[in-house]
C-alpha cells in the first residue's frame, strides 16, 4: 500500500472489526498469572500487556474492537472499563468486552482461539464489518494494522497472516510457515519439534504473530466448517490455517520497520525470564521499544498519582535511582536503585538496595533489604533486612520461584501475605 494514499487505508480500517483474544492463562508466567490473565499482567512501568494491541488499533484508525475474555478476567475487565471508555458510541466507535457467555451451549466455554470467535458470530454479524482482524492480547509491539489490512485487500487474499523471523530454536514455540515467491503460505505447523528454516537461512524460521486478517464471509465459512468438525481442536494455528492453505489464497505479511525495512520489535513475554528481560530492555538509552514515541502513543488507564520522590542525601543514606525507570507515586527514601524498573506506588525504604529488578505496583521494600535479579509482584511487603536474588538456594527454601536464568519471582502468597484479588 503506497504511503501516499492514507485515505484508502482509513476507509478500510473504518470497515474493519478487531477482535483481541485475551482469555489465555499464560501458565509459563507461573505465579504472575495465578490471579490474572496474561493480557492483564503489568508491563513497562504503567501499562498492561493488553494496552499494546488496543493502542495499535486506535493508532491504526481501527475503533471497533471486541476483547474476548475468559480466564480470571476480573482485573482485565476493570482495567478496560476504567481506561478504554473514551471512544464515542454515537460515532460507531467502541471497545466491547466479550466474555465466554455459553452462547452456543450451556457447557460451551471457549475451547480454542477459533471457537472463541465462532461463539460470537452473531455479534460479529450485527457489527457487519468488511474485514475482521484477529489479534493476540498477550504480545508487546507497535504495529500499523491499517497497512496490513490494505495489503490484504490489494493482494486479493482470503486470509493474511502476520509473521516475523525467529531463531530456529525459538520457533518451536510458534506456528511456523513456509511461503513461496509471492508470500503465499504453502505449509503451516503449530509448535513443530523440527521447524522448517527459511530457504538460504538455516538458522531462522518464519513464525506466526497470531495476527490474522479475514474477509468476513470467508471467516464465517471456515469457522462454521471447523465447528462442525468433531476431530478439530478449534484453533486458528492448529486447525483453520492448515485446512485452508491448500485451497484458498492465504498470504504472509512480514512485520517490518517502515523506515529501515528490518525486523520490527515484537516480544512474546510468555515466561518470567522473557518478562523480566523485556521490561529491563526499556531502561536502555535507545531501547528497542520506544515508549516516548509521540507519534504512536501507548494508551492506558492510570491513577492520578503524585510525581516520584527521592529523599535523604546523607553519605550513607541517599535516595537515588541510576539507570532506571521510576513511575509515579514512588518514593525512594534513603535507598539505592540501579538498573531497575519500578511501577507505580513503590516505596523503597532506607538503606535498601535494588538492582536489575522489575518491581510491580504497590510494593514496599523494607529497610536494609537487598533485591537483585528479581520480579516482585504487586502488593508485596518485603520484610526488613530480607535478601532476595543473591542466593538462589535460600530463595527456593523460602518458597520463591527461581527461573532457569536465575531470576527470582516473589508474590505476596510466597511471603505469607494477604492477596489483593483485584490485580
Amino acid at each position: 500500500m503506497p504511503e501516499s494514499s492514507p485515505r484508502f487505508v482509513s476507509r478500510l480500517t473504518r470497515n474493519t472489526l478487531a477482535l483481541i483474544l485475551a482469555g489465555g492463562r499464560g501458565s509459563r508466567l507461573k505465579h504472575l498469572t495465578k490471579w490474572r490473565s496474561k493480557p492483564a499482567v503489568p508491563f513497562g512501568g504503567k501499562f498492561r500487556i493488553v494496552d499494546f494491541p488496543l493502542s495499535n488499533c486506535i493508532n491504526s484508525g481501527i475503533r471497533r474492537i471486541g476483547v474476548l475474555t475468559q480466564y480470571k478476567a476480573h482485573s482485565l475487565i476493570l482495567h478496560i472499563q476504567k481506561g478504554w471508555g473514551f471512544l464515542r458510541g454515537e460515532f460507531g466507535e467502541f471497545v466491547e468486552l466479550w466474555p465466554a457467555q455459553q452462547r452456543i451451549a450451556e457447557t460451551a466455554w471457549y475451547a480454542g482461539t477459533a471457537d472463541a470467535v465462532f461463539q460470537n458470530l452473531d455479534i460479529i454479524r450485527n457489527h457487519n464489518p468488511d474485514y475482521v482482524l484477529i489479534l493476540a492480547g498477550d504480545h508487546v509491539y507497535k504495529m500499523d494494522y491499517g497497512a496490513m489490512v490494505a495489503h490484504h485487500v490489494e493482494s486479493g487474499a482470503d486470509m493474511t497472516v502476520g509473521c516475523i523471523e525467529v531463531d530456529l530454536e525459538k520457533a518451536r514455540e510458534f506456528g511456523v510457515m513456509t511461503v513461496d515467491e509471492e508470500q503465499r503460505v504453502r505449509s503451516f505447523r503449530e509448535k513443530p519439534a523440527d521447524p522448517d528454516p527459511i530457504p538460504g537461512r538455516p538458522g531462522e524460521a518464519l513464525a506466526s504473530m497470531g495476527i490474522y486478517v479475514f474477509n468476513r464471509a470467508f471467516l464465517f465459512e471456515q469457522l462454521i466448517r471447523d465447528a462442525d468438525t468433531k476431530s478439530s481442536s478449534h484453533d486458528f494455528g492448529k486447525d483453520i490455517i492448515p485446512a485452508v492453505i491448500g485451497k484458498y489464497r492465504v498470504l504472509a505479511y512480514p512485520f517490518r520497520d517502515v523506515r529501515s525495512g528490518a525486523q520490527a520489535y515484537w516480544r512474546d513475554v510468555g515466561t518470567v525470564d522473557a518478562f523480566w528481560e523485556a521490561n529491563l530492555e526499556l531502561i536502555g538509552v535507545t531501547p528497542p521499544l520506544n515508549l516516548y514515541d509521540e507519534t504512536w502513543p501507548i494508551w492506558t488507564y492510570q491513577e492520578q498519582l503524585p510525581p516520584a520522590k527521592f529523599v535523604f542525601d546523607d553519605e550513607d543514606r541517599r535516595g537515588m535511582a541510576v539507570d532506571s525507570m521510576v513511575s509515579g507515586g514512588c518514593i525512594i527514601s534513603g535507598a539505592t536503585v540501579r538498573h531497575s524498573l519500578l511501577f507505580s506506588n513503590v516505596r523503597v525504604n532506607s538503606f535498601a538496595y535494588c538492582q536489575d529488578s522489575v518491581i510491580l505496583p504497590d510494593v514496599d521494600v523494607g529497610r536494609n533489604c537487598e533485591v537483585r535479579n528479581a520480579v516482585i509482584d504487586r502488593g508485596c511487603r518485603i520484610p526488613e533486612g530480607m535478601v532476595i536474588g543473591r542466593d538462589h538456594m535460600a530463595d527456593r527454601k523460602r518458597g520463591f520461584y527461581v527461573t532457569e536464568q536465575g531470576v527470582t519471582l516473589v508474590t505476596p502468597e510466597m511471603l505469607g501475605q494477604e492477596i489483593n484479588y483485584v490485580r
